[in-house]
């Protein structure tokens, strides 16, 4: 069902307390992509059962899938029926239009990712289609995060080693991400400092100094993503720097993947799949705990 305009607005409202509260009490809110409603209830019995705020996050490719006003209910629904803070984001959407939708659906955070779908697009043209989402955000309250260029990798299990000399050519700058922020007017910045998209061989390295320039040069909210396959050191002085908000994919489905054959092998005479599923988002709850643990997190929630 939808919701109406003032119970939009006192969602976003919601969250944007939430990531002052970040910043006041250093820790970052974890954002966990679901591909199913398996995944959504690993994330809801984990913000319960740490009493920890969480985004539920969806990209193009899972909005597709689902639909963007099931997604809102189903994560309305478990919501209420665990009493837990939680909230929607559009994670790496590749035009404005989507955005908008998203928006009018109540999603409280916005991804917009232009350079997504056009690797080749223009600082200019990003900046544009940027404004245009943050304006367009204002009538509901939500919060638009973007990047002034694409952001390497895929949310997959890669093979291949992390060549650190070439990502970090991509890597933001303090002088960057300043004149990307002012121009843009977003409430949050997704930096990269050595973070990538996808699970690797190897594990990843930030550059938390590089970092910790970053967050002296904006004052809005910043966000990390492909924290899959990130030592938890990282993360935990990442949020005390002033990260807002960490994004988790692959660490996620890798296990719902790996579980769900198990399961399956193991039980060769049940067709009633359903009952296979408990083990399968069990696993997955374990990913999305030791996150929140390391996000620092727990106990965070207000309901």
């Amino acid at each position: 069902m939808s919701l109406t305009i003032p119970q939009i607005r006192a969602n976003t409202m919601r969250a944007r307390h939430l990531y002052q509260r970040t910043r006041r009490q250093g820790f970052a809110v974890g954002a966990f992509n679901i591909d199913n409603q398996e995944t959504l209830i690993a994330v809801a019995r984990a913000a319960a059962n740490l009493r920890s705020p969480v985004l539920v996050e969806v990209s193009d490719g899972e909005v597709k899938a689902i639909g963007l006003e099931n997604i809102r209910d189903m994560v309305d629904n478990y919501k209420n029926e665990y009493g837990i803070e939680m909230y929607v984001n559009l994670d790496h959407s590749p035009n404005v239009d989507d955005c908008k939708r998203a928006i009018d659906a109540g999603f409280e955070f916005i991804h917009i990712d232009i350079s997504q779908a056009q690797h080749d697009a223009t600082t200019e043209e990003i900046i544009e289609k940027t404004k245009e989402v943050v304006e367009y955000a204002k009538f509901t309250g939500a919060l638009v995060e973007s990047e002034p260029h694409y952001f390497g990798g895929s949310s997959n299990l890669h093979t291949e080693t992390i060549d650190y000399e070439e990502i970090k050519k991509t890597f933001s700058t303090p002088e960057g991400a300043k004149e990307f922020v002012d121009a843009t007017g977003i409430d949050t910045f997704a930096a990269a400092i050595g973070n990538l998209h996808g699970k690797y061989p190897v594990p990843k390295e930030l550059d938390l100094e590089l970092l910790q320039k970053i967050r002296d040069a904006i004052g809005c909210g910043i966000s990390l993503h492909g924290g899959s396959g990130t030592p938890s050191h990282f993360f935990e002085d990442a949020a005390k720097i002033g990260v807002s908000k960490i994004n988790i994919n692959s660490d996620m489905r890798y296990v719902f993947r790996k579980t769900l054959e198990k399961v399956l092998a193991d039980n060769p005479d049940e067709y009633a799949v359903v009952k296979l599923m408990p083990t399968v988002y069990g696993e997955v709850q374990k990913v999305v705990e030791e996150k929140i643990k390391a996000f620092g997190s727990e106990g965070k929630a207000v309901v």
